[in-house]
């Protein structure tokens, strides 16, 4: 084949194929998918999410521990602390047997049908002035027992039968007004210290008190 061929040859394929080579590309090929194809992919990905959270959430959710229900404060202690507001701003008749008199405990203890102990506070400032008798809420009799510290400050312990449906307990704290109470249930009696003090310094009294009534 010679020059003359060659360049034949080159001309009839440009005739042939130029025409496609400069064809504008097809508008298709520009085209993307619409937004909103998009969008709604996405939302239905999340309502499927959604959908199976919902069915596996009662398997997988933890288990979230009530809150604790403060214990209700027992009708002892609102009554002692409102016997001892009462007694211990009387001047001249704060009880009825002085401690002098030995039969205070002997006829509290009666009248409780319970062989009672008077714990004696003296290291911690207080001194026992005497007693007197109260009723209780059920019919009962409580026996009240009044302390005094060398500024005039007052205590109150009281004491009453503990019935036969009420649990044991261990210290409790009550506050009626300016009265602070920690109050207990311990085997057959319940007990009351109620006194205008911090909760600290009430807290180191009824242990004290606590402590002899076990001995």
């Amino acid at each position: 084949m010679n020059e003359h061929d060659d360049a034949q040859l080159t001309a009839l394929l440009k005739k042939h194929y130029d025409p496609i080579a400069t064809e504008p590309i097809p508008a298709r090929m520009y085209l993307r998918s619409p937004r909103w194809i998009g969008i709604a992919r996405s939302a239905a990905l999340v309502i499927a999410g959604i959908g199976i959270g919902l069915l596996i959430y009662p398997y997988v959710r933890p288990v979230l521990a009530p809150k604790a229900e403060a214990a209700a404060v027992h009708p002892f202690a609102v009554r002692a602390a409102r016997a001892h507001a009462m007694y211990t701003a009387e001047v001249r008749h704060p009880i009825e047997v002085r401690a002098t008199e030995e039969h205070l405990v002997r006829w509290l203890s009666r009248r409780l049908n319970y062989n009672l102990k008077v714990p004696v506070l003296a290291e911690e400032g207080f001194e026992l002035l005497g007693g007197r008798l109260l009723p209780g809420g059920d019919g009962g009799a409580v026996a009240l027992f009044m302390y005094q510290d060398g500024s005039g400050k007052r205590l109150t312990l009281q004491v009453t039968r503990r019935a036969k449906a009420e649990q044991l307990t261990g210290f409790r704290f009550a506050k009626e007004g300016n009265v602070t109470v920690f109050y207990w249930i311990d085997r057959e009696c319940g007990y009351a210290l109620s006194g205008d003090l911090d909760r600290t310094a009430l807290t180191r009294i009824a242990t004290a008190v606590y402590k002899q009534l076990e001995q």
